[in-house]
């Protein structure tokens, strides 16, 4: 070995994606190869993904050490790249080999970069329509103008081969015969940008200061220009040759998005989630590794692409939950973005009109810099917030528009402007239940209830998808007719908002009403050219869509996320009821904002109605604090599962008896317990909770607390280091 390079015949030592707790030991090919080089080695029978992670340990037969069948064309994984899931591997526990899945989730890496055949909409018609013919004409439309291989696109469809080149010889479909992950075109940051006020001046100002890490909070009320002030600090880390990152937490934001960076830029950037077809995410892959993608919007995986030089990460709406993946790796991406970017000499910028408590308390601390922007962009002004007390409005049993609501609504309708009624409850009633002997529908496999979905005619269980008919019968005491909604979801707002304004145009805003995330944009489009009088919407409609004529959000059970133990409770009911709010009057036009309440004292909506944001963080820090968690404690969740519930609970004694190793970093274990949700897949699930001080070496005392057990059978344990959720 010279310099990172290994010739033929060395010893090298290879991480696999596989399951293995360990780097393997192989004979580096003809021609050598390189330190981080992509490989791929035999493993058993079949040929596997690796990277070469350093010189070989030698502890075996050296005449039995098979070698590297061949280095794929792809440059090396960079140093930065090694440290970084490296670190992140140990902060959550994560094996080596799942963090190298997580940097290599791309098709076809190994392919041989010659000429393809790539599929797209055509422009000719087909002579006869057929029901294959149509889903492949329904996936060329739902990717809009992406590019397929014949395999992928027959694949996607459902159809065979065949059908795909009988509709190139109509014209329906263009075959092309493409270069394989052509670079993307290149944005000009020189264009020019929106008109800056001198509010976001000032804060482009300070993103832009000084060279290396820094990370910023910015920070701004709904509607203040957040985007067009971080999309600057995008230009300006253009203009340095550098490569930049923006994080979306929810890919129907995407469309708007990327309008607006083709607007400033002249270009589209890459786009990285799971919206796009596999073709593409190969050469997004390739070419972020190669330097031919500039800047990239993603999900949070978008993280661990192979980056030549990153020099700015943004995690919009940097407070949403979707930032934490809950299964595979338990990550949160905005800890992830600060971690790579520090090891890159790269900016992050954390964007929120509610930020987490978290980075609100590192900017207290001073580990993070501050940027508010304190006023609506443009003749927009922050919307009136008021509460309906429910215990003195006349409301009928099974409704639940208040007659307050209802005469705001109609104002509404008559000067033309829409309204949005917001109820975090997807479907039509969380639960059914049988009038005659009592019995919740629950799902087979999961303790969980089973959701009534009126628009699919069946019942599914939130927790692990499964679903069924809507049952006539009672699967308990098989009354018939007997059984019924009970509390409201999405749909059954649905039915009693078309009842009482029955000449409105209604539309239900859900994830669950639509097959593709495409398909959920086209629609958000239409609702904001005015296409509907009345949103009635889940979170989703929290989550940075512009509706210019929408000026009244009604809140239907404000009190709703308030109950429970969750610690972030209150956190999470402030932050998604003034997101909801800020959804009003964002043109010129004044907003209104009504929380429907049966506790409008309570201090959390109190805050909210008060706009008292930095009053409420600073309340809310001090309980935290006092109670010793996060951010000013740390907590890890322990939860392990298997198809029998007994040697579920044996281990977990077993783990809480014997804590000494967290007990000399001060660490105190609660449990076992049944999980909220004890039962999940058919899997029954036990949970204990960590909690340590501040600034402890938890990671270290968790690893040597679980390295004693040997999981049996089909035992399972997962420890989610800062858990976000408590199910």
């Amino acid at each position: 070995m010279t310099a990172g390079f290994f010739h033929e015949g060395d010893l090298v030592g290879v991480l696999t994606t596989q399951p293995l707790d360990r780097v393997l030991d192989y004979k580096a090919p003809e021609g050598g190869c390189q330190l981080g080089a992509f490989v791929e080695v035999p493993l058993g029978p079949r040929k596997v993904l690796g990277v070469v992670w350093g010189p070989g340990r030698g502890d075996w037969d050296y005449a039995k050490v098979r070698s590297v069948i061949r280095v794929l064309d792809v440059p090396p994984m960079r140093e930065e790249m090694v440290s970084f899931l490296e670190k992140a591997g140990a902060y959550t526990l994560t094996p080596m080999s799942a963090m190298l899945r997580l940097a290599t989730r791309s098709p076809g890496l190994g392919d041989p970069p010659s000429m393809r055949k790539i599929y797209r909409m055509g422009t000719g018609e087909v002579d006869r329509v057929t029901p294959a013919r149509t889903k492949v004409l329904a996936v060329l439309e739902e990717f809009g103008g992406l590019a397929f291989t014949l395999k992928e696109l027959a694949e996607m469809a459902g159809v065979g081969t065949s059908v795909v080149k009988g509709m190139v010889a109509q014209g329906a479909v263009f075959e092309e015969q493409s270069p394989r992950d052509l670079p993307f075109a290149r944005l000009d940051p020189e264009l020019p940008s929106k008109e800056l006020t001198e509010d976001q001046a000032a804060a482009v100002a300070v993103l832009n200061e000084g060279d290396g890490y820094s990370t910023t909070l910015l920070k701004g009320v709904t509607g203040s220009g957040k985007t067009e002030v971080y999309l600057e600090a995008v230009a300006a880390c253009l203009r340095a040759g550098r490569q930049a990152l923006v994080l979306l937490p929810e890919i129907a934001l995407t469309s708007e998005f990327l309008t607006r960076v083709e607007a400033r830029f002249g270009a589209k950037p890459a786009e990285w989630h799971s919206g796009v077809t596999m073709t593409e995410r190969r050469r997004v892959w390739k070419m972020v590794g190669e330097g031919g993608a500039e800047l990239i919007v993603g999900a949070r995986s978008a993280l661990f692409l192979p980056y030549r030089d990153l020099g700015l990460i943004v995690v919009d709406e940097e407070h949403d939950t979707s930032y934490k993946q809950e299964d595979g790796v338990l990550y949160n991406a905005r800890d992830m973005a600060v971690l790579r970017a520090s090891m890159c000499a790269a900016k992050v910028v954390l964007a929120s009109a509610t930020p987490s408590l978290e980075s609100w308390a590192n900017a207290e601390a001073g580990k993070y810099r501050r940027v508010v922007l304190t006023s609506r962009f443009g003749a927009s002004v922050m919307p009136e917030m008021r509460a309906i007390d429910m215990r003195s409005e006349d409301l009928p049993g099974g409704k639940w528009v208040s007659p307050t609501l209802k005469r705001e609504i109609e104002a509404r309708i008559e000067r033309g402007e829409q309204s949005l009624i917001f109820l975090n409850r997807r479907g039509y009633a969380p639960v059914t239940l049988c009038r005659a002997c009592g019995h919740q529908i629950g799902c087979d496999q999961c303790d969980a209830r089973m959701v009534e979905h009126r628009f699919l005619k069946r019942l599914m269980c939130h927790q692990c998808g499964e679903t069924k008919p809507m049952p006539t019968v009672c699967p308990s005491c098989e009354a018939e007719d007997r059984l019924s909604p009970i509390g409201p979801g999405v749909e059954r707002m649905g039915e009693e908002v078309t009842a009482l304004f029955p000449d409105a145009r209604v539309q239900v805003l859900s994830s669950d009403h639509y097959g593709t995330a495409r398909q959920l944009k086209a629609h958000i489009e239409s609702i904001a050219a005015g296409e509907a009088d009345i949103i009635i919407g889940t979170q989703l409609v929290a989550k940075g869509h512009n509706f210019p004529l929408l000026t009244l959000v009604g809140v239907i059970d404000a009190d709703l996320g308030l109950q429970g133990s969750d610690l972030r409770a209150a956190e999470r009911t402030f932050q998604l009821m003034r997101q909801v709010a800020g959804r009003a009057g964002r043109a010129e036009k004044e907003g209104l904002a009504l929380l429907q309440s049966f506790q409008p004292e309570h201090p959390v909506i109190r805050a909210i109605l008060s706009g008292d944001e930095e009053g409420f963080w600073a309340a809310e820090a001090a309980e935290r604090e006092q109670a010793g968690v996060p951010p000013y404690g740390r907590m890890a969740g322990i939860v392990l599962s298997g198809p029998e519930v007994g040697p579920v609970f044996d281990l977990g004694n077993h783990l809480a008896r014997n804590d000494a190793a967290l007990k000399r970093v001060g660490a105190v274990v609660y449990g076992p317990a049944p999980a909220p949700i004890a039962r999940i897949r058919g899997r029954h699930r036990v949970r204990l909770l960590v909690k340590a001080p501040k600034g402890v070496a938890l990671q270290g005392a968790l690893a040597e607390w679980v390295r004693p057990i040997k999981l049996k059978g089909d035992l399972r344990l997962s420890i989610d280091i800062d858990p976000q959720s408590f199910f």
